[in-house]
């Protein structure tokens, strides 16, 4: 299949992007490369996808001049990219920008295709809000510009499916971690102070957060399977994440376990708006549309992510 990946040179994107390359799949990723966070890894990750030969375009789907460089016989679409994170430094108009106007740019450039491709959208638990733990019966209750934006392009999305103007599906991920995460996420960050001797911004009462951390690859395995039960999904939301949960404070032993040494924490003192206090993936649907098993223990996982950390960014010093 042909098959269109945007956000192709983030932290999921570019995982997706490999296994389907490594599937036989022809894939073309797209990412505007936002400064967001650094753009030095994202050249990095495109650095990968281009060693396997995987072509990737700088766009911007907030610009509807940017789909002229797209051919329009894609099979597949499979939608990360969105403006991520609750950084105090992100606007209301970069939520909207990337994750709806986006979004409905995205829709617009397939509405116009001799033949629809199937369209997976990438959406999160923070959907539900501050509490994720629940079936996707459950009625959203984000508590953050990111949550409350990323519904709405779920929703932009599953309304052209009921209208039987396009056929696919919404899977939110649950806590995602793993190498290529990104700089400001939880590990990468704890992995960057462990091994540089610096201290760690912790929020109060973080530490107590309970959270469905995935390894990346278990959420690439649900991702894929979409591919071979399309009409199974068409129309469905679908959590993909591990149903184990951890504290943060667990998070964070493991790491200093993994490195050796303990890290110091910065304790800040305000908390962080619109944060979630627990993430737990429910996923029977998952198991039963997907065969849905993601395997990977956090230890484990975060060991590969400790070493791609060190092949990364320590390799030049």
């Amino acid at each position: 299949m042909k098959i269109l990946v945007t956000g192709a040179a983030g932290f999921i994107g570019s995982h997706a992007a490999e296994r389907l390359h490594d599937l036989e799949h022809e894939v073309i990723g797209l990412d505007n490369f936002s400064p967001y966070y650094s753009e030095e890894l994202k050249q990095i990750n495109a650095g990968e996808l281009r060693k396997k030969n995987i072509q990737l375009l700088e766009c911007d789907l907030r610009e509807p001049i940017s789909f002229k460089l797209l051919p329009k016989d894609f099979d597949v679409v499979i939608h990360f990219a969105a403006h991520p994170g609750i950084s105090e430094s992100s606007t209301f108009d970069d939520y909207l920008s990337n994750n709806i106007v986006g979004t409905k740019n995205l829709l617009d450039f397939v509405e116009s295709f001799d033949i629809q491709p199937y369209f997976i959208n990438i959406a999160t638990s923070s959907i539900y809000g501050a509490k994720a733990a629940f079936d996707e019966t459950t009625i959203p209750k984000p508590t953050s510009l990111y949550g409350v934006t990323k519904l709405a392009a779920e929703q932009l999305v599953l309304a052209k499916v009921r209208l039987n103007q396009l056929q696919g599906c919404s899977l939110r991920l649950y806590s995602v971690y793993g190498p290529r995460e990104r700089p400001d996420k939880l590990y990468t960050k704890l992995i960057s102070c462990g091994l540089k001797g610096e201290a760690f911004p912790l929020f109060p009462g973080s530490l107590e957060h309970l959270r469905s951390f995935t390894y990346v690859q278990d959420i690439v395995d649900g991702i894929v399977s979409v591919l071979d039960r399309f009409d199974a999904c068409n129309g469905e939301i679908i959590n993909l994440g591990t149903e184990e949960e951890n504290t943060t404070l667990t998070g964070i032993q493991t790491v200093e376990e993994i490195l050796g040494k303990a890290i110091q924490m910065n304790h800040l003192t305000s908390k962080r708006s619109g944060d979630q206090l627990r993430t737990k993936a429910v996923i029977n649907k998952a198991r039963n549309l997907l065969n849905y098993n993601p395997q990977t223990s956090l230890k484990k996982g975060l060991q590969h992510q400790v070493e791609w950390y060190q092949a990364t960014f320590l390799k030049k010093d």
